[in-house]
């Protein structure tokens, strides 16, 4: 896949001559690099104050040294480096998730979100042995959730029969779980779901493999869940399940549009920067993944809702006025 100049600017033109009302608002701005993000250029969609990005993470090996450092460990992804990015974006709140090389140890997630302050949530990665009082100390570090990861049991730092005890437990809290796993094993446990006391959120759109998207069984799953009041969608990603590829995702954008269109109360939007997936040299665009939110959202109060309301009424931030 290719992220370069000429795609970027080809794809924005395009999207700027959508016949759709304030579908796209150019951004006062200068270039801005970022490490883990190719490119330099602000996006064109203007962030709405308040806006949230919902997934990311944060890799400070020297200060926290890793559990798991094979585990695509990445560098220059510390708090300051991804200061930068929200600057390019124009976003300010922030959902920190720990990623999977520090297994359970989850500092510097709360390290990160000490230092972004009130604008700042946190996800965490814990087993059945954390105590409560683990827990409670996780909730006063600004955790509003965890994660269980088992898109690739091989190197999964946590089980599927984690899933219920520990969501009866964080329920308590007022958390909710956080789940990613490929479209396939969405749809085998899907008994699961329904005796879930806690709120679900799926990463990367249900992860439904392309060209399948919204035929996938998995997607009607995540659908039924939503209607039922308590299950959001992360609508991060793109580049992880495309066929299609930069600079238009055209296939996972169906995925997008669909969500939204079914239920734009339900759904958040992430920029998964350092892009811990793909190789370095190789990283998407940032401003290019924000931008897709024009084309997936043309309607500007939706975008308002996606990026501002629904992570307030998610992970607690205090409401904008």
């Amino acid at each position: 896949m290719r992220y370069d100049h000429f795609n970027r600017r080809k794809f924005l033109v395009g999207a700027a001559a959508l016949a759709v009302t304030n579908a796209v608002d150019v951004r006062d701005g200068r270039a801005q690099s970022v490490p883990n993000s190719s490119g330099t250029e602000p996006p064109m969609l203007k962030a709405p104050p308040n806006a949230c990005d919902c997934h990311m993470h944060i890799y400070d090996a020297e200060r926290f040294p890793p559990t798991r450092p094979g585990s695509r460990l990445q560098t220059n992804a510390r708090v300051s480096e991804y200061v930068l990015l929200q600057k390019r974006l124009g976003t300010s709140r922030t959902v920190v998730v720990t990623p999977a090389v520090y297994v359970t140890d989850n500092r510097v997630t709360l390290d990160a979100v000490a230092q972004l302050g009130l604008d700042a949530r946190g996800i965490a990665v814990v087993h059945p042995t954390v105590t409560d009082a683990e827990l409670k100390a996780l909730a006063d570090g600004g955790i509003r959730g965890i994660r269980f990861t088992q898109f690739d049991p091989a190197t999964a730092t946590t089980t599927i029969d984690m899933i219920e005890p520990l969501a009866r437990r964080v329920n308590e809290l007022g958390w909710h779980i956080q789940i990613h796993m490929r479209g396939d094993q969405i749809a085998a446990a899907e008994d699961l779901w329904g005796r879930l006391p806690s709120p679900i959120v799926f990463d990367h759109m249900g992860r439904l493999p392309q060209p399948d998207g919204t035929d996938y069984p998995a997607f009607n799953i995540i659908r039924r869940l939503i209607d039922k009041g308590h299950t959001w969608v992360k609508l991060s990603g793109a580049y992880l399940d495309t066929k299609v590829g930069a600079p238009t995702y055209a296939d996972v954008s169906k995925v997008a549009q669909a969500y939204i269109k079914a239920a734009p109360e339900r759904v958040v939007w992430g920029s998964d920067w350092p892009h811990p997936t793909e190789p370095a040299g190789h990283k998407p665009d940032d401003a290019v993944l924000f931008d897709q939110l024009g084309e997936w959202a043309p309607d500007p109060e939706t975008r308002r809702r996606i990026l501002v309301e629904n992570p307030e009424a998610l992970y607690g931030f205090t409401r904008a006025i």
